[in-house]
C-alpha cells in the first residue's frame, strides 16, 4: 500500500497544494496581525479637518444604489448568453435545422427577458435627488 502512495504521479502536486494553503493562511494572519498593531486609530479627526481652503468635510453615507447592481447583473446575464451563441455558430452546419430552431427559441427567450426588463424600468437610470 505504501509503495502505491509513494509512486503516485500527483503526490508532489498535493504537497505543493498543502504548502501553498499553509503559506497563504500564515501570510494572511501575519499581515492582519501586523497591520492592527501598526495602525493609528486616532486619525479620524485628522481626516475630518479642512484641507487648505477647501469646503468643510461632511460625512456621507457609503451607499451604492441598487441600480448599479441591477445594470451589472443584466449586463453579465446578456453577455453570458451571447457567449453561448459562439459554439452554435461554429457548429451551425453540423446541427442542421434542429440547431437553428433551438437558437431561434433561445433568441426569443432572450428577447422576452430583455423586453420584460425594459418594461419594468430596469434599464432606466434613476437619479438620486
Amino acid at each position: 500500500m505504501t509503495h502505491v502512495i509513494n509512486n503516485h504521479p500527483y503526490l508532489g502536486v498535493f504537497f505543493l497544494f498543502i504548502a501553498t494553503v499553509g503559506a497563504f493562511n500564515a501570510t494572511l494572519f501575519l499581515s492582519r496581525f501586523i497591520s492592527r498593531k501598526l495602525a493609528r486609530l486616532d486619525t479620524e479627526k485628522l481626516k475630518l479637518t479642512i484641507y487648505e481652503c477647501g469646503p468643510e468635510v461632511t460625512k456621507q453615507p457609503n451607499t451604492i444604489s441598487a441600480q448599479f447592481y441591477l445594470i451589472a447583473l443584466l449586463f453579465i446575464l446578456f453577455d453570458v448568453e451571447i457567449i453561448f451563441m459562439f459554439p452554435w455558430a461554429i457548429d451551425f452546419k453540423l446541427l442542421g435545422w434542429f440547431g437553428f430552431a433551438e437558437m431561434i427559441l433561445f433568441i426569443l427567450l432572450l428577447t422576452i427577458g430583455f423586453i420584460y426588463a425594459w418594461k419594468k424600468g430596469a434599464l432606466e437610470w434613476h437619479s438620486i435627488k
